[in-house]
């Protein structure tokens, strides 16, 4: 039978506890450092993520020569070895009908003058139901966030894109006015291959100036937005006539017509 005397147990209980002592150290020191690592990491990614954002500011008064969608369709087509004639014209904030503006709120962002940016009503129905269906099917975009999209981004369906998109807008409104950025909007939107702006589409689809155009061939041009390279304001096609119903439908509810517009506006789209 061993007999271990107290010197030697003390003596090894203490090598034991130091070395422990000294491994914990260690590990901890490990962690933290791992810890300052990643936390510089991301603090470099975010930093980076904002200075990459673009200056707004520019289109204060500028008029975009070309936009980020543009440059897309053309390369797009480049890709397929097609070339693309790109139609645009300015048009004047003043020189475009109320009706057409009002037609595109009710459309595309009934509470355009009412939010900073961001319908966040719109964005929590648009997770919710992109989480549950598994895609990225509704976009829950605004005006302002459009017009982020047309002028600085993609059509790509990313979350990355969406957050760009988010911040961008989130500019657009600190920097630019409301008309503004619903003019801009108006002149860089995308109405069918190669046709941008609603100067352009009405001169290409009715051939006339877009401040001529009637109420009726307005809710045609505007009820095409959602799939300007699928459907044409020219079509009588079943899309066509449930979107200008739906339009009508929307500015008769927010008082934007009276009934006998509303009436002679639904003679003209039956469903």
């Amino acid at each position: 039978m061993r007999i271990f005397s107290p010197v030697k147990l003390f003596f090894s209980s203490k090598v034991k506890s130091c070395f422990l002592s000294a491994y914990n150290f260690i590990i901890n020191r490990r962690i933290i450092s791992l810890f300052l690592t990643l936390t510089l990491i991301l603090l470099t990614m975010i930093l980076s993520f904002f200075l990459s954002l673009p200056d707004v500011r520019e289109f204060l008064k500028k008029i975009p020569v070309t936009t980020s969608m543009i440059d897309q369709r053309i390369n797009e087509n480049s890709s397929q070895n097609r070339n693309l004639r790109v139609l645009k014209k300015w048009a004047p904030f003043d020189q475009i009908p109320p009706f057409l503006k009002r037609t595109v709120i009710v459309s595309e962002d009934i509470d355009f003058y009412n939010h900073k940016g961001i319908d966040y009503y719109e964005l929590k129905e648009s997770i919710k139901k992109n989480f549950s269906s598994g895609k990225k099917s509704r976009g829950g975009s605004t005006i302002t966030q459009q017009l982020a999209k047309n002028l600085y981004l993609s059509t790509e369906k990313s979350y990355y894109r969406k957050i760009k998109e988010f911040f961008i807008a989130k500019r657009l409104e600190k920097h630019l006015s409301k008309n503004r950025i619903l003019e801009l909007y108006l002149n860089v939107i995308e109405f069918g291959r190669g046709i941008f702006g609603v100067e352009a589409a009405s001169e290409f689809f009715f051939s006339k100036r877009v401040d001529q155009l009637s109420n009726t061939e307005i809710i045609r041009l505007i009820s095409v937005i959602p799939k300007p390279l699928r459907v044409t304001p020219l079509s009588d096609s079943g899309y066509l006539m449930w979107r200008a119903n739906l339009l009508i439908d929307r500015l008769f509810k927010s008082k934007s017509i009276r009934e006998e517009e509303f009436i002679r506006l639904k003679d003209h789209f039956p469903e």
